[in-house]
């Protein structure tokens, strides 16, 4: 893990870009204060539906009604 200061940073920024494409961390410091970390960017990965099918079972007690104590902390009306 490298660490640069901001201005060392905003004059190297192609060469830090390289280094975290390259899978390293950079610390960005104030002085000798980190205050950021470049890390490389891993996009969200897509939902797929169903995927728990037939891993869970949700039986017909799940619709019933909340009991009123229950249902009372819910919304906001007790402790």
């Amino acid at each position: 893990m490298s660490t640069f200061t901001v201005h060392q940073a905003k004059t190297q920024l192609s060469k830090l870009l390289a280094e975290v494409e390259a899978g390293e961390e950079v610390v960005i410091a104030r002085g000798s204060k980190p205050v950021a970390r470049l890390v490389p960017f891993e996009p969200k990965t897509r939902r797929v539906f169903g995927r728990l099918k037939g891993k869970i079972a949700i039986d017909d007690r799940f619709f019933d009604p909340l009991p009123e104590d229950e249902l009372a902390l819910w919304n906001g009306e007790g402790d």
